[in-house]
């Protein structure tokens, strides 16, 4: 099917074409010229008229052109230029000849393009529901995602369709869930593995466990006496024979015994107490965090299960201090792995991190601990078998060089310019023509693009068929029962009242 005609000047990248029938933005066409079979997408449409043109200024003279019957209608286009169909969709080296048809792809195409080695089934095209459309994985778990939408544009549900697809290859999945949505999720393709938002002290760094205690790094004799501290600490739970006291009690009972306190003839040290009352401030502050008897985290992830740190009852520190501690661990134990030379071991620690709220723990105009190491593994991860989702309903206050890092991009509903920007200034691959339908676009459906698709594509997410939270609240639905129970109430009152011979 002709859905219309290149005109003017053509280019390598994209052309213009005029129509007499109203195509869709997001349909693919092909174009035939100097033995190429050429793929497009249509990202930009107009509908004009040379008669009605906007120099007229008199709405009487419009009036009588409009009541005449026009027949100076058109439609101007743009195709984005996508690649060779016959030559592993490489680009051109010539542009398209003006005048060249440009017609609607068939099915067979758009199949082929979808038929991927590990495919991940995201939905359908949709200007075309009959055609499924499958990402690869692999791209996705070493070269990074990122979902970003509006609030209610379908975000949950495109995280929950990604997780229960990739599910299916076992992969080893961990979210920090902000809001606590996956935690009784119930996916086809797996189970669901809650773990608790503590951390043992001993399996902490110096420098982790310092910064937490508000030590300053230019207080030199607070340092070294807290290093002590947490070297004696360390040396007692290596024997074994201190496993029921507190880490940071035996922290605070070795200073203690330095600090001159119960001794009388000697002189109280000043620095050593304040490192007490900063090890007491601590415990107070992180009371949440910390449990003596806690397993290493990275420990505790399984294959095949997503593994959901539930943060919903933490606060953003708290928060920012888990995914530090969590993804530091995770790189070095990559990296040790990746040391011994054994590729199946390095394998063995894979793991696709899913952040929700990424404008929380990657925030644009602050800094903090989650932050870096967010931003370390984005630039390192994909050498060590770490992939990193970054989920977000405000782009704009996503960190730059995180997103950057992102190669492969899920875009829902977006409507706020700044977020558009922002989004397009870390991506590559979309153009001010796919920003521009952004704002149209429906609940559900989505911009995919990056390395996981050998195209950009217009995509109607799958509605996950699992069970999980966050949905929008009912509130209206909610009270307005409440309302008709009570009259139900009144009313069943006001029958007994009159069944015992009473009248109103």
């Amino acid at each position: 099917m002709v859905v219309g005609i290149c005109v003017g000047e053509t280019s390598l990248t994209e052309v213009t074409f005029i129509s007499d029938k109203m195509p869709k933005v997001g349909e693919y066409v092909t174009m035939e010229y100097d033995g190429k079979k050429v793929l497009g997408m249509i990202e930009n449409l107009i509908r004009g008229n040379d008669a009605l043109n906007v120099d007229i200024n008199d709405f009487k003279a419009i009036q009588k052109i409009s009541s005449i019957g026009v027949e100076d209608n058109y439609i101007r286009g743009k195709v984005k230029i996508l690649g060779d169909v016959n030559d592993n969709l490489k680009l051109p080296r010539t542009p398209v000849l003006p005048g060249t048809e440009i017609r609607l792809a068939d099915g067979e195409i758009l199949k082929e393009i979808f038929d991927v080695k590990n495919p991940v089934k995201l939905g359908t095209l949709v200007n075309q529901s009959d055609v499924e459309v499958n990402v690869e994985a692999n791209p996705i778990l070493s070269r990074h995602l990122a979902i970003l939408a509006m609030t209610g544009a379908g975000k949950s549900n495109t995280v929950s369709v990604l997780i229960d697809q990739l599910l299916g290859y076992s992969i080893p999945i961990f979210v920090f869930d902000m809001h606590g949505e996956y935690v009784g999720a119930e996916f086809p393709n797996g189970d669901v593995n809650v773990i608790k938002p503590k951390i043992n002290p001993k399996y902490m760094e110096f420098y982790e466990i310092k910064k937490l205690m508000n030590i300053p790094s230019n207080a030199v004799i607070q340092e070294r006496h807290f290093r002590e501290a947490f070297n004696h600490a360390n040396e007692q739970l290596s024997k074994g024979t201190e496993e029921t006291i507190d880490f940071l009690d035996l922290m605070y009972n070795y200073l203690h015994s330095k600090s001159g306190i119960d001794d009388e003839e000697s002189k109280i040290d000043k620095t050593i107490v304040d490192v007490m009352n900063k090890i007491n401030d601590a415990k107070l502050k992180y009371s949440k965090l910390f449990y003596q008897n806690a397993p290493n985290i990275i420990s505790t992830i399984e294959s095949g299960k997503v593994n959901v740190l539930d943060l919903s009852q933490v606060d953003e520190y708290v928060a920012s201090v888990l995914v530090s501690h969590i993804l530091r661990n995770s790189l070095q134990r990559s990296k040790d792995a990746a040391h011994t030379g054994n590729k199946e071991d390095l394998m063995k620690n894979s793991v696709f991190f899913i952040l929700e709220e990424a404008h929380i723990l990657a925030p644009k105009k602050r800094d903090s601990d989650s932050k870096r190491w967010i931003q370390r593994v984005a630039r390192e991860g994909r050498k060590f078998g770490l992939g990193l989702c970054l989920v977000s309903q405000s782009p704009k206050t996503v960190d730059h060089d995180a997103l950057s890092q992102m190669n492969n991009m899920i875009i829902l509903r977006l409507v706020e310019p700044e977020d558009q920007r922002h989004v397009q200034s870390a991506s590559e691959s979309l153009s001010q023509d796919l920003v521009n339908q952004l704002p149209s676009l429906n609940v559900g459906e989505a911009i995919v693009l990056g390395l996981m698709s050998k195209v950009p594509t217009l995509v109607k997410i799958d509605e996950f068929k699992g069970r999980r939270h966050g949905d929008d609240m009912d509130i209206v639905s909610f009270f307005k029962n409440i309302k008709e129970k009570e009259a139900e109430e009144i009313a069943r009152q006001e029958q007994e009242t009159r069944d015992m011979g009473y009248d109103y």
